[in-house]
């Protein structure tokens, strides 16, 4: 039987992070709940949704995602693929069936899941996220042919492959570093179309405007260090 963990991110996600958790489908082996640094009641309700919930003092998107990992490699039994999610209950966590499906079945290492228009709830993504996006996945498909059309967050990987790209941002670059180096290493990826709705609470990056700059320049950063590179 295929082991899947989830790693969830999560900061003053209060209101949200139960919705998640209940969402996600009873294959999954374990759910991670990763606070970074929330002064809410995030881990009581995450805990009482029946997480396993980590903390992280460092602020940060990578740092918590990284804190997860590392709680991970440090268990005996290792997992088969790892799924990223968010805790705003913006993804819907029921369609991770739909996520791991092409590495289960069709032996591909990575999928991203593509927050696409026509399943897009309006209002959903802001116009900066939405501009960052195809100017990203546009440079991607320039420097390195890549066939990327999001940074979605809702995403899964093989376990070993996850390993094997070394990650190492502790911030907003973390979604496009991976990607990047997925396309470094070669790996098969896919995109799989997935709904997508307004977030519960206030974006921590999206929703203010020194998290969309902080976001664009890590973004772009990764993306002209690796044309560099190439």
């Amino acid at each position: 039987m295929t082991r899947i963990k989830v790693i969830i991110p999560a900061y003053n996600e209060a209101e949200s992070i139960a919705n998640v958790i209940n969402d996600i489908p009873t294959s999954v082996d374990e759910i991670i709940v990763v606070s970074n640094n929330s002064n809410d009641d995030t881990e009581i309700n995450a805990k009482k949704a029946g997480a396993t919930v980590l903390t992280e003092a460092n602020k940060g998107y990578g740092y918590a995602c990284l804190k997860g990992m590392d709680y991970i490699a440090n268990q005996e039994k290792k997992p088969d693929i790892i799924v990223f999610l968010d805790g705003d209950y913006s993804d819907y966590p029921e369609e991770l069936t739909k996520i791991v499906d092409p590495i289960i079945n069709d032996n591909i290492d990575f999928v991203i899941g593509a927050r696409v228009k026509r399943l897009r709830e309006q209002g959903s993504m802001t116009v900066p996220q939405i501009f960052g996006n195809w100017l990203a996945t546009s440079l991607m498909t320039l420097f390195f042919r890549a066939k990327f059309t999001d940074l979605g967050p809702f995403r899964a990987i093989k376990y070993g492959k996850l390993l094997a790209l070394n990650m190492e941002d502790k911030t907003y670059g973390w979604t496009v570093e991976m990607q990047l180096k997925a396309l470094k290493h070669k790996f098969t990826y896919t995109e799989i179309p997935v709904n997508y709705r307004n977030r519960i609470g206030i974006s921590k990056v999206s929703g203010t405007v020194k998290g969309a700059i902080f976001a664009g320049i890590k973004i772009l950063g990764w993306i002209f260090k690796y044309s560099i590179k190439k």
